[in-house]
């Protein structure tokens, strides 16, 4: 099992980002997938989930109504677009899959002016 991050980066409060999440090594349209983020010396939170489908997603109440969690099973990717990013958002962030407890290596997001 492989999940690989992208799209991470700087980016002033107020701005957007997309990040990605390729996955490969087991059958992607078949489980749930998450996002979870990691600040310094904070304990690793869960940011967003989705179900196998696509048709069911939860977040984190603080990311509610700026982040938006989806996924091409076509392409076996999930992906994550973050809004209105404030520096509190900043963090690494790493795609996870729930069922067998296997994470990316996480992309890093810094929100700062």
């Amino acid at each position: 099992v492989q999940l690989v991050e992208s799209g991470g980066g700087l980016v002033q409060p107020g701005g957007s980002l997309r990040l990605s999440c390729a996955a490969s090594g087991f059958t992607f349209s078949r489980y749930a997938m998450s996002w979870y983020r990691q600040a310094p010396g904070k304990e690793r939170e869960r940011v967003a989930r989705t179900t196998s489908s696509g048709d069911i997603t939860h977040y984190l109440d603080s990311v509610k109504g700026r982040f938006t969690i989806s996924r091409d099973n076509a392409k076996n990717t999930v992906y994550l677009q973050m809004n209105d990013l404030k520096p509190e958002d900043t963090a690494v962030y790493i795609c996870n899959l729930p069922a067998y407890d296997y994470w990316g290596q996480g992309t890093q997001v810094t929100v700062s002016s």
